[in-house]
């Protein structure tokens, strides 16, 4: 992992993100990309250090957004890790796929609720679209992460062919941080499998792979979404992953939307993968 893409709006949950990305950073040695979106007035088009503004208020604005930066670099990344940073004018949801496509980045780390357009998470916002269409894997954060670690991570699937790159990257990403990893199939009333035809699914499904230390789990419950719940509840679990199809967000896995449940309940951070 070399390049890391944040997005900021100085809210405290982009910082949440920030911090994240600065542990992460820590143990991968991964270059990171602040970046700040701003919409001017239509006749500033362009912001850059080459760029030259007739509005005044435009200038002001932006050397203080700059100030900003480097004071919000200063508060929260180590000294030893290289932060650069973007400030362009774009919508979030276009800009951050255009420059994480751009930066050719390998992950993007977003917080879920900030005061500009970062509303809710994942369902219905510009983070579900930004999980939705990235190529790049997506850590959305919702909880002050003071106490994050990467020592355990919930792999969420039905364990399908379709799944098998994002089992990969996420595989590369547990592997990189020597984490124990948690594989999670839940069975509910209109999917229903016994559990020795679903542990051996998963099985057959990581059999060409060499894992870390593991665990394998079949879970039942109402719907996936109560039965993540449910396994947090007795589990320890530091991040949960699950892969998305860019046709349909995370509704394809979840009946509905995960975004009240999860974000209020178990406040993990959510790695997703595009499959």
């Amino acid at each position: 992992m070399k390049k890391i893409l944040v997005p900021i709006d100085f809210s405290k949950h982009a910082e949440f993100a920030a911090v994240i990305a600065n542990k992460i950073a820590k143990k991968s040695g991964s270059r990171i990309y602040l970046l700040h979106l701003i919409e001017l007035p239509s006749s500033v088009v362009e912001i850059s250090s080459s760029s030259r503004f007739s509005i005044p208020e435009s200038m002001l604005y932006l050397r203080k957004i700059k100030e900003k930066i480097v004071l919000f670099k200063e508060r929260i990344f180590s000294k030893d890790i290289d932060v650069q940073h973007i400030i362009k004018l774009q919508t979030p949801y276009e800009g951050i796929l255009k420059y994480a496509k751009k930066l050719e980045v390998d992950l993007i780390i977003m917080g879920s609720k900030g005061h500009s357009k970062f509303e809710e998470i994942l369902i219905g916002s510009n983070t579900e679209k930004v999980v939705r269409a990235s190529e790049a894997p997506v850590i959305v954060i919702k909880k002050d992460p003071d106490k994050f670690k990467l020592n355990n991570l919930v792999f969420v699937s039905n364990f399908e062919k379709d799944n098998t790159i994002a089992f990969e990257k996420f595989l590369t990403f547990a592997n990189q941080f020597k984490s124990k990893i948690h594989l999670l199939t839940v069975n509910t009333p209109h999917k229903f499998e016994n559990t020795f035809d679903a542990e051996l699914k998963i099985k057959n499904f990581i059999s060409p792979y060499t894992l870390p230390s593991h665990s394998i789990n079949v879970y039942n419950d109402h719907s996936v979404e109560k039965g993540v719940l449910n396994f947090l509840k007795n589990k320890k679990a530091d991040l949960i992953a699950l892969s998305t199809h860019g046709r349909s967000g995370l509704s394809h896995l979840f009946n509905g939307s995960i975004s009240k449940n999860l974000s209020k309940t178990a406040l993990k951070p959510v790695l997703t993968f595009k499959i």
